[in-house]
């Protein structure tokens, strides 16, 4: 009983050939249970979700949360599920109704297509493919063009400029995120994931920190949440790229937001968490799922209380921060990365050295860093203060000049 999800795989399969069933048409039949339980699991994940977070949110604005419908408000988000099934599906006059519908389904399914390869344990993964970073790179994407279609095809003007902002900020962010995430590729010489789990020993945020924390900063701003959430600042384009949309709409939407979320901490255990290893997990690979998903809630810990205690940054300064800092810096990172490995390798240097000195090359990239930036932080001050328009002062009309004319 080791392993009882392939157990259980294997049992059903022998049972469908016994039938007569043909052997092609049995694993068609079993992916598509398989992708029907994990798109299952990960939409009943969000419903859970939206609870854990309204409850965190809470606790850290000091005040209860959801606390009414059922015990610790444990029904809220069912609640809430009936009230968005219940709701009206408007359309509004000359919007693209193909487009318009399309594009909430698509943001859902560019979040669920990850899932497909991400691995729960050493032998359970929807598809074990050897380019597994490249497919969820492309995969992500869909989002973009999500969004796009959602603020295009609204026929809004605030849709639009929601939709505009969110596709710079996307686009932009996913540069730095793409370069962070070669790191994890460089030190496990391959691009599947479980290679990539199997080969971190130590993790790879103890081998490349600085490497996790671009891929944590890029994926929050891609994801749009807080204080990246120019997607749908209400105070400034109403709610941007998503205001006509309504019910389920609106709902697959919002479904897509929380499940991003779980997804990036999905990623992050994966990719330099370890995933699925631990203790036990040659002995008991069933044991690897939950390694996993507590590894995945602490990242989705960590990007929900970033969310609720920092502000919103401007459109200038998110743009800024991403090209004029993370990209460079996630470059610098991944060139002395590539060196290091490879003269460390050349060297024969033993395990654990290497993870020691990868993370002094990482701790000496932060600290030159901060000494850039405090270098150049008094000229910028010095500019803002030089260029800073000042009113002028405009001397009252007399009353006399004003009848004389």
């Amino acid at each position: 009983m080791g392993d009882p999800i392939n157990l259980i795989s294997r049992w059903f399969n022998d049972l469908l050939l016994g039938w007569g069933v043909a052997e092609n048409l049995v694993k068609v039949i079993s992916l598509a249970i398989g992708a029907t339980i994990v798109a299952t699991l990960s939409l009943a994940t969000v419903i859970a979700l939206i609870w854990v977070e309204r409850k965190i949110a809470g606790r850290l604005q000091d005040r209860p949360g959801p606390n009414r419908a059922g015990p610790y408000g444990l029904f809220q988000p069912f609640a809430d599920i009936i009230k968005i099934f219940t709701k009206e599906i408007t359309i509004p006059d000359g919007a693209d109704h193909v487009a318009f519908n399309i594009a909430p389904v698509l943001a859902l399914g560019s979040v669920l297509l990850i899932w497909a390869v991400i691995p729960f344990a050493a032998t359970v993964v929807g598809a074990n493919i050897n380019v597994g970073v490249l497919y969820i790179v492309a995969v992500g994407s869909f989002g973009v063009v999500a969004v796009l279609m959602a603020g295009w095809s609204s026929n809004n003007k605030f849709a639009l400029l929601g939709s505009f902002r969110a596709v710079a900020q996307m686009v932009s962010y996913e540069v730095p995120m793409v370069i962070a995430l070669l790191t994890p590729v460089l030190l496990a010489r391959s691009m599947g994931l479980n290679d990539i789990v199997a080969a971190q020993t130590p993790w790879f945020i103890i081998v490349a920190p600085l490497a996790a924390l671009i891929f944590l900063i890029t994926s929050m701003a891609e994801v749009g949440r807080a204080p990246f959430d120019l997607l749908e600042a209400e105070s400034e384009i109403v709610a941007g790229f998503h205001t006509e949309y309504s019910g389920m709409g609106f709902g697959a939407f919002y479904v897509s937001e929380f499940l991003h979320v779980w997804t990036i901490g999905a990623l992050i255990a994966t990719f330099f968490l370890g995933g699925w290893s631990g203790p036990g997990v040659e002995t008991l690979p069933v044991l690897g799922i939950l390694y996993f998903y507590l590894k995945t809630f602490i990242g989705y810990f960590v990007v929900t209380w970033i969310r609720l205690s920092l502000p919103r940054v401007r459109i200038d300064q998110l743009l800024a921060f991403n090209w004029k800092f993370l990209t460079p810096l996630s470059l610098a990172v991944l060139i002395v990365t590539a060196i290091l490995d490879k003269a460390l390798e050349l060297a024969a240097v033993e395990r654990w050295a290497y993870a020691l000195m990868m993370l002094a090359a990482n701790l000496i990239i932060g600290w030159a860093t901060v000494l850039i930036l405090k270098a150049i932080e008094p000229k910028r001050k010095r500019q803002r203060v030089e260029f800073t328009p000042r009113p002028i002062a405009v001397a009252p009309k007399s009353v006399d000049n004003v009848s004389s004319r």
